[in-house]
């Protein structure tokens, strides 16, 4: 089998990688993060110049071709940098689900407003009580007349802050933890009775908690047939899951060049500290996991592009979700370690790919969930 990039996923990768070597260094990304917006307007465009924003999206939408793949090959150089723009929350869970569950006349409307750069997209999916469970939806959606009106919270909503709109799962029907009667709302962000109180998170993105305050939506804003959307928020969920777990591939190979470079300079006893057998032999645990994590994204990646169960599908983002959570816990922990007191500075880059780590290990489920998912499967 093989394993190499396409053609036309090197140039994609080439053209992502001189973009963070010119644009993206460390010192680029803190000014970028103590900016008003947090992150970068001119880069956000920038990204729809060079075609980016396309990459999510299948050939039927415009897009670059919408395999998991080609999605593998930006996230991994946006992690190698920790890229603060909202790619994720806008093109991956946002066009993902418009291009899963929107009519043709919503897609025509927001689909190439999102990969020109013109329109940006925040998903309210979870819940303070769903505890990763896409389904566990207490925010009620009930009908009056040709509107919904909605009241309920969603927390920990990314890009919320500089979202134009949110796409909120809603119940429509049955109990809180049913997989049935939870719909998708497309609602503005300055709608009368939306409420943000927003906050970065710790590894530097943006985020809001939302509560819906009898917000009326019209009912031609929902998405997809009512109550029946969660299949496809689960899709579109799987598949950014596999996203961060590539970003995260990038930031441990930052976490592991950075280590091994820095203990080539570092002098102890008079000599390098990378010369001590027993840090070699620690390096070379960290090289093992990151190998191990990128070979199981990749079998995911192949996975989710392939035409089988889509039962397998979500048996593979979940190995590699734990696997990778595994490696992010060995290869940051280590990192941090072996540079001593200065690994959690916020002088020095380590401490924020660390950070970065960290977060995404617990994003769309941690590593306990989805071993228990995969087990379940």
């Amino acid at each position: 089998m093989d394993f190499s990039y396409s053609e036309e996923q090197q140039m994609l990768q080439d053209s992502v990688q001189k973009f963070v070597q010119r644009h993206y260094d460390f010192d680029a990304r803190r000014k970028i993060l103590a900016s008003a917006d947090g992150f970068s307007q001119e880069h956000w465009q920038l990204f729809a110049e060079l075609g980016w924003l396309t990459v999510p999206f299948s050939t039927e939408d415009d897009g670059f071709g919408g395999l998991a793949t080609d999605l593998m090959v930006v996230m991994e150089e946006f992690g190698k940098a920790m890229l603060v723009e909202p790619f994720l929350a806008t093109a991956v869970l946002g066009g993902g689900l418009i291009s899963e569950l929107g009519s043709g006349e919503q897609k025509a409307a927001a689909l190439p407003a999102v990969m020109d750069g013109s329109l940006q997209l925040a998903s309210a999916l979870a819940e303070t009580n769903g505890r990763y469970n896409m389904a566990s939806v207490a925010t009620t959606a009930q009908r009056d007349g040709d509107h919904y009106l909605v009241n309920g919270a969603k927390t920990l909503v990314l890009n919320a802050p500089g979202a134009h709109r949110l796409l909120v799962s809603v119940r429509t029907s049955g109990e809180v933890l049913d997989c049935s009667g939870v719909s998708l709302l497309a609602v503005d962000r300055g709608a009368e009775g939306v409420h943000l109180q927003t906050y970065a998170t710790v590894d530097g993105f943006q985020a809001a908690e939302v509560t819906f305050d009898n917000v009326r939506v019209p009912v031609a804003e929902r998405l997809g047939a009512e109550g029946a959307a969660f299949p496809a928020i689960e899709t579109v969920v799987d598949r950014a899951s596999l996203a961060i777990c590539a970003e995260a591939i990038g930031a441990m190979d930052s976490l592991l060049t950075k280590t091994v470079e820095y203990t080539r300079i570092r002098r102890q006893f008079g000599t390098p500290i990378a010369a001590f057998q027993a840090l070699q032999h620690r390096m070379a645990d960290m090289f093992i996991e990151c190998q191990l994590a990128r070979s199981i994204v990749m079998m995911a990646a192949m996975t989710l592009d392939s035409d089988i169960d889509p039962r397998q599908h979500q048996k593979a983002v979940s190995a590699a979700k734990s696997r990778v959570g595994r490696a992010i816990r060995k290869v940051g922990q280590e990192a941090v370690q072996l540079h001593g007191g200065i690994g959690i500075t916020d002088e020095l880059d380590v401490g924020h790919l660390f950070k970065r780590v960290t977060a995404i290990e617990t994003m769309f489920g941690n590593t306990d969930f989805h071993t228990a998912r995969f087990a379940r499967l």
